[in-house]
């Protein structure tokens, strides 16, 4: 059901007024870019195909090592061992051999800057005793973030044809590290870590963005033949933070270039507006079976979406429901969402709750409004007939 809206939200089209930002493309194969604040997609292609993730897909084991940390099982002095099997990895490495026992802080900075696959694998059998066990952890953890179009084989993102993740998995998952560990955010911003004195001079942070584009601050790269060239990159600008996640680039070089432009993009041609006011009454909502007929419906929350800069067409607002509101009713209870459609971006749903508490009618409340629907629905009649 939709409800129509109160004063001044009845008027909410005209004031958010708006044409789509002008169409954007990518030389990615696949892009994803979201502003995290406020969730709203702002560019999604082919963002559900699985596709090789390559080193991108090091962030599950970071974010499984992170919940390691955060429940307690290990500390970031925790030492592991190193196998012949996590020594022998090809590909980049914080070079490694068996007589080492990385810390778990030095083995993230391994991970994160100089995306090491021994440290990967490290961490992997130093958390689950194997890495298949490890991968398992990892597939379940994927279920549980619903990274629907995601596998792992490995820990490292070595090439397999059981490892893929989908642009928009690897946005969900960069999204809940951010929001679940900021503890360990720092990390993702070191521009330079050498294990030991033993990596080459000048072993930098492969994120193209690090200390180039204002205000980026992680994640993570990746490259195979196969995936071709990706980054998941964000850079916050005052009070919002833009996410972007892209594969199959044809060069490291188009690697930086794009991801500053969907950046530029995002940051420039979107703009922050609140719409709704926490506690400022959107709608009434008609109760069954209330002292009172009616509940305001409020946001718990300040409302706030994303638009397009360019002022023209309108945008459509209404407040939907799914089932109707039965008495009794509790403040905060939500009831219902307010649908924000903007052309060419998907819907923002706002959550309303109820503003006051509406008890049960009585028995004469009751009474009275049976004999009001039997009228409506047989007396009216009768009288037409």
């Amino acid at each position: 059901m939709t409800f129509r809206l109160l004063p001044p939200f009845a008027a909410l089209a005209t004031l958010l007024a708006a044409l789509p930002a002008a169409a954007f493309d990518t030389l990615a194969q696949a892009a994803y870019v979201v502003d995290v604040n406020t969730g709203t997609v702002l560019l999604n292609k082919d963002g559900d195909t699985a596709m090789p993730p390559a080193s991108m897909s090091k962030l599950m084991t970071i974010d499984l090592l992170f919940q390691a940390l955060a429940d307690g099982r290990v500390t970031l002095d925790t030492t592991f061992p190193v196998s012949t099997k996590a020594k022998s990895m090809g590909g980049s490495t914080m070079f490694l051999n068996e007589r080492d026992r990385p810390t778990v802080d030095q083995l993230i900075q391994g991970i994160i800057v100089l995306s090491g696959n021994d440290a990967c694998v490290t961490v992997a059998e130093g958390l689950a005793g194997s890495e298949d066990a490890f991968a398992e952890q990892m597939n379940a953890q994927a279920k549980k973030l619903g990274l629907a179009n995601s596998h792992f084989a490995n820990a490292s993102g070595w090439p397999n044809p059981g490892q893929l993740m989908s642009m928009h998995d690897l946005a969900t998952l960069a999204m809940h590290i951010m929001k679940t560990y900021p503890q360990y955010w720092h990390y993702f911003s070191i521009e330079n870590f050498a294990y030991d004195g033993r990596a080459p001079a000048n072993q930098e942070n492969r994120d193209p963005l690090l200390g180039k584009y204002p205000g980026a601050d992680g994640m993570k790269t990746g490259h195979t033949e196969a995936s071709g060239y990706g980054l998941v990159g964000t850079a916050k600008q005052g009070d919002r933070r833009v996410l972007v996640v892209m594969n199959g680039l044809p060069t490291m070089a188009s690697r930086g270039t794009e991801g500053e432009k969907l950046l530029n993009w995002a940051f420039h041609q979107f703009a922050e507006k609140t719409v709704a006011k926490k506690d400022a009454p959107v709608a009434e909502a008609p109760v069954w079976l209330g002292q009172k007929r009616t509940v305001a419906l409020v946001p718990a929350a300040d409302a706030t979406i994303l638009m397009p800069v360019t002022a023209g067409s309108t945008v459509d607002a209404k407040v939907v429901y799914s089932s109707p509101v039965k008495a009794p009713v509790k403040a905060g209870q939500q009831l219902a969402d307010l649908v924000i459609s903007q052309p060419e971006m998907a819907d923002r749903h706002i959550p309303l709750v109820a503003a006051t508490d509406v008890a049960p009618a009585g028995f004469l409340g009751r009474v009275k409004t049976a004999v009001a629907v039997l009228w409506r629905d047989f007396g009216g009649a009768a009288a037409t007939e």
